[in-house]
């Protein structure tokens, strides 16, 4: 064990992290450096005993395992052993594997382990992922009866994902003259990249790259609180801007006839979204969506289009309301009949009047 580590009843980490890593150490070590306090355990067994060590308000811990499939056993024990104990069973641990493994990571999420990553994998997500997770641990109130009952997670149906990856891979074959017609045109209008990347947050929290095309200016997110007070919604959890002044000449056309979502077909390839379903959202909207009410949108599939497209769609009299329990609504009653209707649904909304 390292010897000089920070104290972990320290007001001053933003992050206490127990680690048990090899393969992974520098990468832990550069990406979690101050303000977070790193301490480093030997073996998965002295990971048990420094947490049955803390006090009750020393407990505010994240744990990594970096797992390769001959130790997996030794990993899962570990995780059995803390979600055993009512003090220790809520703690953040994140699996690091080696070595794609599907059988581990399949264990893994039956385990209730937070979240794991498979290389290769970029240390800034698990990052954003741990943010995410240590501030609004877990969906709803249901898993404070761990380790009773497990943590829903949800798989699209075969029929969904089928027609997802059909569809998508059809669309953007069909569509790729497009794509070159529209990269084009973004570079002759302003400058700055073709598309847009941003972190979103999809199905059971989960943040993933979230592709466009850019249809505002250069460093536009860094904007967003100075233009909170303009917010259609008002005080909402969403954000819209009516004449928003970060969006280009050209890119006002994209919006009003969403050819800047095209690029979401990758996402749908990728399996990070699906053509119908709740649409993810950016962190700082994601966060706010935490309640044991509302947390249900993120239980099922994030899309590139979906109830609230059709029905409500750039009006400015929608309340923060009317919308969730649209997402809500979806997640209960998705199907792939309802799918089709949505998509049908979707055509005429798409040249929209609203300028948002």
């Amino acid at each position: 064990m390292e010897n000089q580590t920070p104290s972990f009843n320290s007001n001053q980490p933003r992050f206490n992290i127990i680690y048990f890593a090899n393969k992974y150490e520098g990468q832990i070590k550069e990406t979690f450096s101050f303000p977070h306090g790193l301490r480093k355990a030997a073996s998965y067994n002295e990971i048990f005993d420094i947490v049955s060590n803390l006090s009750v308000f020393e407990l505010n811990v994240s744990i990594f395992l970096e797992v390769d499939p001959a130790h997996a056993h030794e990993a899962f024990n570990l995780v059995d052993s803390l979600k055993k104990n009512w003090l220790s069973r809520n703690i953040v641990i994140i699996f690091l594997l080696t070595e794609p493994d599907a059988a581990i990571t399949q264990k893994a999420f039956d385990a209730r382990v937070s979240d794991c990553y498979t290389p290769p994998f970029n240390f800034k997500d698990v990052q954003l992922r741990l943010e995410f997770l240590s501030a609004y641990k877990i969906l709803n109130e249901q898993l404070k009866n761990l380790p009773e009952q497990p943590l829903q997670q949800y798989k699209a149906p075969f029929l969904k994902r089928a027609f997802d990856i059909i569809f998508s891979t059809a669309a953007l074959v069909l569509l790729s003259p497009v794509f070159l017609i529209v990269a084009i045109l973004i570079k002759l209008d302003s400058r700055g990249p073709v598309f847009y990347t941003s972190k979103r947050v999809g199905t059971g929290y989960k943040i993933f790259d979230f592709y466009k095309f850019r249809s505002m200016r250069q460093n536009a997110d860094k904007e967003v609180q100075s233009l909170m007070t303009k917010n259609q919604y008002g005080e909402s959890a969403f954000f819209k801007l009516q004449n928003d002044p970060r969006v280009t000449k050209l890119g006002s056309f994209l919006r009003n006839t969403s050819i800047d979502e095209l690029p979401q077909l990758f996402n749908v390839v990728k399996g990070d979204m699906s053509i119908v379903g709740n649409r993810p959202l950016p962190l700082y909207e994601a966060e706010q969506l935490t309640t044991n009410e509302w947390s249900m949108r993120f239980l099922g599939p994030a899309g590139i289009t979906g109830l609230w497209q059709i029905i409500k769609r750039g009006k400015s009299d929608m309340s923060d309301r009317e919308r969730k329990k649209l997402d809500n609504f979806y997640n209960k009653k998705f199907s792939i009949w309802l799918d089709l209707k949505i998509i049908f649904m979707t055509i005429p909304v798409l040249f929209q009047k609203e300028k948002v």
